[in-house]
């Protein structure tokens, strides 16, 4: 099974179409929406981590630029600038899914990837903007 992250931004006209339920039952993936702002008549954005076979993926990306989706990869990772950062631990505080921790002697941080789900908030509450999202 493969899996993607990917970024939808929905324009106002698609807000309301069940996107998510083509995905499922016309290439059965099984997505899971990490994060997603979407309001009637407005544009919108989903972060969705869809499981499935490669091909069905590919379909499926298809599918959604079709329907007029623009459809980008997300976020790849959290980037740490060692040299800035001084373990204060307010990224850490910010982190609901608990991808980023205070390491045991709370020295560094431990990041871990499959928690994340690219909000920003520690790259917003970082002071020394040690902490960036790369693509």
């Amino acid at each position: 099974m493969a899996r993607r992250r990917l970024d939808l931004t929905f324009p106002p006209r698609q807000a309301t179409k069940p996107i998510t339920y083509h995905l499922v039952q016309d290439f059965h993936l099984v997505p899971n929406i990490l994060r997603a702002q979407i309001q009637p008549g407005q544009q919108g954005r989903m972060l969705v981590e869809v499981t499935g076979k490669k091909e069905e993926i590919e379909a499926g990306v298809a599918f959604l630029e079709k329907e007029g989706l623009t459809v980008s990869a997300a976020a790849s990772d959290i980037v740490l600038d060692e040299d800035r950062c001084v373990v204060c631990g307010l990224c850490t505080a910010v982190c609901k899914p608990g991808a980023l921790t205070l390491g045991h002697e709370r020295d560094t941080l431990a990041f871990e990837k499959d928690k994340c789900v690219y909000c920003e908030a520690c790259v917003l509450a970082c002071p020394r903007r040690a902490v960036t999202l790369t693509f």
